[in-house]
């Protein structure tokens, strides 16, 4: 054989060395289809090396399909289809690369992150032991395509006490993420449907159902919510509305407005309500508002929520509630899917709530979030003055915040990203109507992710962002 080892090489193995260079040699032609390998004892000898080194490359270039044996006569290369060649191997292009960016130095205002640094980890971490021990058959195996029912049967208790939500455990439906829960509910419905959304509103949610190849209409939202006037006038069969706290504006939907939405969906087949409670945990100063799902008579809401703002948001886990036809449609058209979130964190997550983990955290946070948002409110105005109306709305865990400015929304972006200040301005979520109010540039600012000692530095670079 015309090659040699090198037995200094500590990076591999010599019977990989072996493999490597036979493999070479039959991908470049110097070794031909048919033709025989030097038996195991002769190639050991030649190279000087044990039988069972030799051995092990030829098993593994066997279990491979480069060679193949004949009884009792030995080993042959196989017939390999040589590849087609099209141009040299490239590097991934520069636009697909992706970079990390440093943080360091960074304050966000971000509305998208929640503050995990008062979770109770042990806490977590005893439930976590409870699950693998209580559930470890369960563990072993694939579990029901909504979640385990046990974990449904917590959320269904939950959520009727928290927020009103009517609905048995068979209702709920699992996953990792409310993105990927729309995504499949939406797969059930005719292509024709006509989907509307809050304008502003979510993009992810607008993007998806484009994407999907929707018509979707994006509708205005006045001081109560969406527009009833744009609603009337569409021949809509889905409705997304976040009524609790409207993203991104954070207007409540007063009671007559959700009577008139509640009346809509009853007035044409096929009609549905999507309501996003996505964070509706947070009440501050009052009771939290019922969800619009526990006025619906009609099974026409489709509810969904999430545990990503109150627990951790990489743990992926959201849920949504289906009406009893929806439901049936969805069993018989899923039934072959697997659930998509983690088991143990589903169970760990049913300790957490039944212990009372859950409502203790949620507690605390609330408190904290409170002392927060007032905090960044306060220096805010101590330091705009006139020049900022703040929409006061004791929820959720951002705000509007309009400022008074000679900039532009692409030049405040780029100043922030210079002061290293993570903002959202409300140009992110402009869907369809692209306004810009000349002199005043809209933010939606988040108080989740900043600590308190950090909201004046954070309230200083804003100010030089606007007004610098």
């Amino acid at each position: 054989m015309l090659f040699t080892l090198d037995k200094m090489e500590c990076r591999k193995n010599l019977y990989q060395q072996i493999y490597e260079r036979l493999k070479e040699h039959m991908m470049n032609g110097r070794l031909q289809a048919n033709e025989k390998l030097p038996s195991k004892r002769q190639l050991a000898e030649q190279l000087q090396v044990s039988v069972n080194t030799v051995t092990n490359a030829y098993e593994q270039l066997l279990a491979e399909g480069y060679i193949y044996t004949k009884e009792r006569k030995g080993y042959y290369v196989e017939n390999i289809t040589p590849f087609i060649q099209r141009g040299s191997l490239q590097k991934l292009p520069k636009d697909l690369k992706e970079c990390t960016q440093n943080k360091e130095g960074w304050l966000s205002l971000s509305h998208m992150t929640s503050d995990i640094s008062m979770f109770p980890v042990q806490e977590w971490m005893k439930c976590q032991q409870k699950a693998i021990a209580n559930h470890k058959r369960e563990l072993s195996e694939l579990g029901h395509f909504q979640g385990p029912y046990m974990v449904r049967q917590t959320i269904a208790r939950m959520i009727a006490m928290s927020r009103g939500v009517v609905c048995e455990p068979e209702q709920i439906v699992i996953g990792a993420g409310t993105q990927l829960l729309i995504r499949n509910l939406m797969g059930l419905s005719k292509r024709d449907s006509v989907v509307a959304v809050e304008d502003p509103g979510y993009s992810r949610f607008y993007t998806l159902l484009k994407n999907m190849g929707f018509d979707v209409r994006a509708l205005p939202i006045d001081d109560k919510g969406i527009a009833m006037d744009e609603v009337d006038d569409c021949s809509i069969n889905y409705l997304f509305v976040t009524p609790s706290h409207q993203f991104p504006t954070g207007k409540i939907m007063p009671i007559n407005r959700r009577i008139e939405l509640l009346n809509w969906s009853t007035q044409g087949q096929d009609r549905y309500i999507i309501e996003d409670d996505y964070d509706s945990e947070f009440k501050y100063e009052t009771d939290s508002i019922p969800s619009l799902q526990s006025l619906d008579q009609n099974q026409r809401i489709i509810y969904t929520g999430t545990f990503s703002k109150t627990i951790l948001p990489g743990l992926r886990i959201s849920y949504m509630v289906l009406p009893p036809d929806m439901l049936r449609k969805y069993r018989k058209h899923y039934r072959h899917l697997m659930q998509s979130s983690n088991a143990l964190s589903l169970y760990t997550l049913y300790y957490f709530i039944e212990t009372g983990a859950y409502a203790r955290h949620l507690k605390r946070m609330t408190h904290h979030y409170e002392s927060k948002r007032k905090e960044l409110m306060g220096q805010i105005r101590e330091r705009f003055g006139e020049k900022v109306a703040i929409e006061d709305i004791p929820a959720g865990l951002h705000f509007l915040a309009r400022f008074q400015t000679k900039k532009s929304y692409e030049e405040v972006e780029e100043d922030a990203k210079r002061k290293k200040l993570e903002i959202y301005s409300m140009r992110r979520f402009m869907l369809a109507n692209k306004y810009q109010t000349p002199g005043v540039v809209d933010l939606v600012l988040g108080f989740a992710n900043i600590q308190e000692e950090q909201i004046p530095e954070a309230v200083k670079r804003l100010e030089r962002v606007l007004l610098g």
